[in-house]
């Protein structure tokens, strides 16, 4: 009787610590495409880059921001783990809260908070003006 017991308490135990993983699969992979060049994103293994792929395709019309960054606030609220950044990359693709999505075009230090979504692999420099961009 004490085995069964056992048994069944392993079992419910077990079943509560379902381990979640976002493991990347192959076909998971993301291009931003602008002015008709394609670059490579290297993405981070979250949620919020789960739920950006079910999105994809999608242009998107990227506004200017302080001389660094373009963003775009995006209709779908996304799953988020901000962490304080502190260093950003050129070519750093970031979730600001739960849905704005964000490109870093310069190197640049913050105290913001973002949740990583990716990194641009040869981002080109941009200029100071609104961009259509397409991820794909």
């Amino acid at each position: 009787m004490k085995k069964i017991l056992l048994l069944v308490f392993s079992l419910f135990l077990l079943s509560g610590c379902q381990r979640i993983d976002y493991e990347k699969k192959e076909e998971e992979k993301m291009h931003l495409v602008l002015q008709n060049e394609s670059y490579e994103i290297v993405l981070e293994n979250n949620e919020t880059v789960s739920k950006l792929l079910t999105l994809l395709p999608i242009s998107l019309e990227m506004q200017e921001l302080n001389e660094n960054e373009k963003y775009v606030y995006l209709d779908t609220v996304f799953p988020n783990h901000p962490e304080k950044i502190q260093t950003i990359q050129k070519g750093d693709l970031m979730l600001y809260q739960e849905n704005c999505l964000v490109l870093f075009y310069k190197n640049f230090t913050t105290n913001y908070s973002y949740t990583k979504i990716g990194h641009v692999k040869n981002l080109p420099d941009l200029d100071q003006e609104a961009i259509t961009i397409t991820l794909k």
